[in-house]
């Protein structure tokens, strides 16, 4: 019983998550009307045939803004850590397979990025850099990044007295083949484990941003900004 509960739910995520993929993909296709268009003498009007979801205070159909915002919100969290994963890997395996001053370095460069939370350090770094879409990518890398040095420390720490390590360095091998041809591969399945955790976090950073009016700008959307402009708008 516990089983089938189970499964249900996998099988539940996994449709949930490719429609969304779907959506995020296929957006500009799938989008009943022109997201950007706008009519200003069809402002806030309730769902009907013509425009599902309403429109919103310039007249655009609410359901193609979401369609929009749907595709910005899901690839900027992609993006953003599947790039945070790729350099805190690499950060990880370097610290924790050289050691010394080096590790102790950027150990201490994790523990201070991580000791703001990822929203507060998505908008100092916003306010450093401006906003856009660019810029939202890059807080939210640098927020993540501490994350996947942690996990990748500690399993090249764990890997570099294994057996098949040592015998690789007493074949000669250099430091880098060690740390690709063998340390790597072995960081892959907890640095994806990590990355899936952290992409719903993601979005919900990005969607804060936008909120706040720091992220995603005007006319483009994003689920922040559409909330946004709805709790300053509310509809019927």
């Amino acid at each position: 019983m516990i089983r089938s509960h189970l499964n249900f739910i996998t099988i539940a995520g996994i449709l949930i998550l490719t429609v969304m993929g779907l959506v995020a993909i296929f957006g500009p296709v799938i989008a009943p009307q022109d997201p950007y268009e706008q009519n200003l003498s069809n402002r806030f009007q309730p769902p009907s045939l013509s425009h599902w979801w309403g429109t919103d205070r310039y007249g655009r159909d609410t359901l193609s803004r979401v369609i929009l915002g749907t595709r910005y919100s899901i690839i900027t969290g992609f993006v953003s850590v599947a790039m945070s994963a790729v350099i805190g890997v690499m950060l990880g395996i370097i610290s924790g397979y050289k050691g010394g001053i080096l590790d102790t370095v950027i150990m201490i460069f994790t523990d201070i990025l991580m000791s703001f939370p990822a929203l507060v350090l998505g908008i100092i770094v916003i306010v450093s850099l401006g906003s856009g879409a660019f810029q939202v990518i890059v807080a939210i890398t640098i927020a993540f990044i501490p994350r996947f040095i942690r996990v990748a420390r500690g399993t090249t720490l764990s890997l570099k007295e294994q057996e098949f390590v040592l015998a690789a360095k007493a074949l000669g091998a250099s430091n880098f083949r060690i740390m690709i041809i063998h340390i790597l591969p072995n960081n892959i399945s907890p640095a994806v484990i990590m990355a899936t955790l952290w992409i719903g976090s993601a979005i919900i950073i990005e969607s804060g941003l936008s909120f706040l009016g720091l992220g995603i700008q005007p006319p483009k959307a994003s689920w922040g900004l559409l909330i946004k402009y709805g709790v300053e708008n509310l509809m019927w």
